[in-house]
């Protein structure tokens, strides 16, 4: 006799009922005072570096089967709700890990987890590992880059600026220099960076068609620096 799929949210409530507890028993509250104050104390740690969380989370996943789109999201919004920030850490790892089992349906998600305790240590790795494999394996999802690159919100623009910073030869060349030049004027430090940052990227497939770029552009000087730095 077959077996019922779980319900949704299934999976998740029992990550989630792992990962909890392992993560506040392992706790360091010094080092968690550290952690915050180098994110301008802006969200609530443990205190657990990286090797150690990502240990914790290996013990919590042993054993558990390859997730539905829906468990990815049902995760993720879970531990975004809770307060101490590795479990966001958490959750962009293992969207990351799992991208290709979900579809263009699940861009929304992602914007979401991008435009909620908003972060460069989160909406990087959402931008870069998430979001950009969703557009490479969904090229109508382009479209919604050509949106979010107008976007009010900095983390929003800023995710479409780094969302092609894995896909190297098979970048949209003409969408990341328009997508540059669109907000090339832009006054804010985390657009100015990430401008120079995808161009350097970019620049290790063909620095020729980036330093052309920047010498016909008018980047400000933290972006164009950014983007010929190892040019």
């Amino acid at each position: 006799m077959a077996t019922s799929a779980a319900p949704a949210g299934a999976l998740a409530d029992s990550l989630v009922d792992r990962l909890v507890p392992a993560f506040r028993t392992a706790a360091d509250p010094v080092q968690a005072v550290r952690m915050s104050a180098y994110m301008r104390d802006q969200f609530r740690f443990l205190g657990l570096p990286a090797p150690v969380r990502r240990t914790l989370s290996r013990a919590a996943l042993d054993g558990t089967p390859r997730p539905a789109e829906a468990d990815c999201a049902a995760l993720a919004l879970a531990c975004w709700d809770l307060p101490e920030r590795e479990f966001q850490y958490v959750a962009t790892d293992y969207l990351a890990r799992y991208a290709d089992r979900c579809s263009a349906d699940f861009l929304p998600t992602v914007r979401q987890l991008i435009s909620t305790r908003s972060w460069w240590d989160t909406v990087d790795p959402l931008a870069v590992h998430v979001v950009g494999p969703l557009v490479a394996a969904h090229p109508a999802l382009r479209t919604e880059m050509d949106a979010w690159i107008r976007s009010d919100s900095l983390w929003i623009a800023r995710s479409a600026l780094l969302h092609q910073l894995r896909h190297r030869a098979r970048t949209d060349a003409d969408r990341l220099f328009g997508y540059c030049t669109l907000r090339s004027g832009d006054s804010d430090f985390f657009i100015r960076k990430a401008i120079g940052w995808a161009l350097r990227e970019y620049g290790k497939t063909d620095p020729a068609a980036v330093r052309r770029y920047v010498g016909q552009s008018s980047l400000a000087p933290l972006s164009a620096r950014e983007a010929l730095k190892n040019l």
